[in-house]
């Protein structure tokens, strides 16, 4: 083959990129591109910020394997298909994914060239494990788990020694880097992912007990470099093996449990797995706001709502409990919070998103739907001196110790809402956000 086109999607990445690996493997000249679809541009100012500094750090890495990052703006398989046939490539190499947007832009490209899928996205590919007695995918957790964990996981790819470009290629202008609405929200790219990485290994001892401890954010951060592909997931899930990371290798099973999910139920961000459950939300405009601006008096949500803000990112257990003051506490939709994570999220996407959001309304993959959390048992038991508390909510500054977490100035909306589960009080204290 005398020429391969890559096109690049959430794997903007050198290292273990499978597509383009083979493309460089098989043909003389490829052409690594990136199209920037119009329709995408406006979902997310945090995510635009850093898939555009993903990009800057991408063209960096191609130029010094002697190639570039052709980009283009428009219908990303008009514009691919208009580059294979200006050079005649002989196909075009893509990751696999499984949003409903990539399935169309899929078919689409395969219906007008060659096209070659690719794993990259995922530890496991998502089409891989089936359970025992039949049906597309695991719906539960534990027996996927036990699947995963015996799955035998594919080799890294390694990263081509020099990429060629055919002649007459523009490579084409990248965008400047638009602002975020997170000021102090994580940068992008695969050299920043590798230096948090490489930093995040050497002090993964204790990652299990110290994951949900909120106020010393033991977690890894690596979230939003996994949902842009700038560092490989297999790759991670190698190295913390490696380091006897056990707990979290889990995580990142987790997060393929539910690209599972979504490749078999790609309307996960808007129509419930548990259509029963989905038929008794409350819409309250004023309630759904003081959630949104971390105004609700119960300082552990609030806190959580504002670090959302602040970073484009939240810590799990924090948006574990966020999300079930929502929908258990409040009784509003889930899909409210789904859009609000999504507008916000550097780490933001179809799969860990929505599945989260309706594993924790009781209307998903959760073998106990009709569980609830307190928050305020959640705050005294992973922040007992409420120190992340007053990290994003300075009004309690001057409260000492664990009284920080007592409800505070309840506005009418929030009181009001209270009523549709029953008081803080009475609600159990049970499970977890299980996210990286």
């Amino acid at each position: 083959m005398r020429t391969a086109v890559v096109l690049f999607t959430r794997d903007l990445r050198v290292h273990d990129n499978p597509a383009l690996a083979e493309a460089c493997a098989e043909a003389e000249t490829v052409i690594p591109l990136y199209v920037l679809d119009p329709k995408l541009a406006g979902l997310s100012a945090n995510r635009s910020r850093f898939l555009h500094q993903c990009l800057a750090d991408l063209r960096e890495h191609l130029r010094a394997l002697g190639g570039d990052l052709v980009v283009r703006t428009g219908d990303p398989v008009a514009e691919t298909i208009r580059l294979a046939r200006e050079h005649e490539a002989g196909a075009v190499h893509l990751a696999a994914d499984v949003s409903g947007y990539a399935r169309r832009r899929e078919s689409r490209l395969a219906g007008e060239w060659t096209v070659r899928l690719h794993p990259g996205l995922t530890v496991v590919e998502p089409g891989l494990l089936r359970p025992g007695g039949g049906g597309e995918g695991y719906k539960v957790f534990s027996p996927y788990f036990r699947s995963w964990s015996q799955a035998q996981w594919r080799k890294q790819a390694e990263p081509p020694r020099t990429i060629t470009l055919p002649e007459g290629v523009e490579p084409g202008d990248l965008p400047s880097i638009p602002d975020g609405e997170s000021p102090h929200a994580a940068e992008g790219g695969e050299t920043l992912g590798h230096r948090r990485l490489s930093a995040w290994l050497r002090s993964i001892d204790g990652y299990d007990e110290a994951h949900d401890d909120m106020p010393a954010d033991k977690t890894s951060r690596l979230s939003p470099y996994i949902r842009w592909g700038c560092l490989s997931p297999l790759a991670i899930a190698e190295a913390a093996r490696a380091s006897n990371a056990e707990a979290f290798v889990r995580q990142l099973c987790w997060r393929d449990f539910y690209y599972q999910v979504a490749r078999v139920f790609p309307k996960l961000s808007t129509e419930p797995l548990r259509p029963a459950a989905d038929q008794s939300w409350r819409y309250d405009e004023d309630a759904l706001r003081h959630w949104q601006d971390g105004l609700t008096g119960v300082p552990v949500v609030d806190a959580g709502m504002r670090q959302l803000r602040a970073e484009g990112w939240m810590h799990n257990r924090a948006r574990l409990i966020t999300a079930a003051f929502l929908t258990k506490h409040l009784g509003l939709d889930w899909r409210l919070g789904v859009d609000w994570f999504f507008r916000w999220l550097i780490d933001g996407d179809v799969p860990n998103n929505s599945g989260n959001w309706q594993w924790v309304a009781g209307t998903g993959n959760d073998t106990r739907p009709y569980r609830r959390f307190n928050p305020i048992r959640q705050a005294l038991r992973f922040d007992p001196e409420g120190v992340y508390v007053r990290r994003y909510v300075p009004e309690l500054k001057g409260i000492d110790g664990p009284a920080v977490h007592q409800p505070w100035r309840l506005p009418e909306p929030i009181r009001r809402g209270l009523d549709y589960p029953g008081p803080l009080e009475s609600q159990r204290d049970e499970a977890v956000w299980l996210r990286p």
